[in-house]
């Protein structure tokens, strides 16, 4: 950076932006050509193009953090704003579903029967699996607070147990959403309730898949001495954005789970 007058690092051209495209291109297309035919070929030409760019990308961004010393406090702030700004456009995906959600069952309509749950719909009980979830989540949000205590103070090896900790909360969760979603006594195609269930927790669910790949690529970053106390943005933004998951959950326990019920 001694050569440059200003301390913002201007990237090299990368095409991982355009090949991440395609992949999205393809899933997209590949899920619409497995609900319709039941072929699975473009989609998972999509999921490998979609991790082929996540490698190479995360690897180029790696080289110009931790090798190169492209991320300067300038650079850092600027991506701190980035990340604010995209957990706030997060936040408005949800609010979406919130404000659906809240509108139709303050007021049923005739076509539901004039009550929420609709007429023959048979709700989760909020007091199992979903109780369950949510004490999970939380755990996780302390095991990942915990992790990030004990790097910036400097206890690598406490801090690569507590953050292992958090992925296995993560996949934890997931599995059990998957095996609520196999014993839900409705689907997705039953009543607005059964499309605001399904779609809210699912695009939860999807978030707490992101967020646990997050987290696992910043184990291994962990290892590798990636971080130091001082320089950690890419774990910060990891831990910002699990905070998210977890909030939000909570919200849909209250409204879909508990609300809904």
């Amino acid at each position: 950076m001694t050569h440059q007058l200003h301390q913002y690092h201007l990237v090299d051209p990368s095409p991982w932006p355009l090949t991440g495209a395609i992949g999205s291109l393809l899933m997209a297309s590949g899920l619409a050509i497995w609900f319709h035919t039941n072929t699975t070929t473009v989609l998972k030409i999509g999921l490998l193009t979609i991790m082929l760019t996540m490698i190479q990308w995360w690897r180029d961004m790696v080289r110009d953090s931790t090798y190169q010393g492209h991320h300067t406090k300038g650079v850092q702030k600027n991506m701190r704003y980035g990340m604010i700004l995209f957990i706030t456009s997060e936040v408005f995906f949800f609010l979406g579903f919130f404000w659906a959600l809240y509108h139709i069952s303050l007021v049923p309509t005739p076509e539901l029967g004039a009550e929420w749950p609709p007429t023959g719909i048979i709700p989760l009980n909020p007091m199992e699996v979903p109780l369950l979830n949510t004490a999970v989540l939380l755990s996780s949000g302390a095991t990942i607070t915990w992790s990030h205590h004990t790097m910036v103070a400097g206890n690598k090896k406490e801090s690569i147990y507590a953050l292992m900790t958090t992925v296995m909360l993560g996949i934890y969760f997931t599995a059990l959403q998957t095996s609520e979603y196999v014993e839900t006594p409705f689907t997705i195609s039953d009543s607005v309730y059964g499309s605001l269930f399904f779609v809210a927790t699912g695009f939860h669910g999807l978030h707490v898949m992101i967020g646990t790949s997050f987290l696992m690529i910043c184990l291994l970053r962990l290892t590798l001495h990636h971080f130091t106390t001082a320089h950690h943005f890419g774990y910060e933004a990891a831990i910002w954005y699990w905070h998210f998951v977890d909030i939000v959950w909570l919200f849909l326990y209250i409204s879909v789970y508990w609300w809904g019920s």
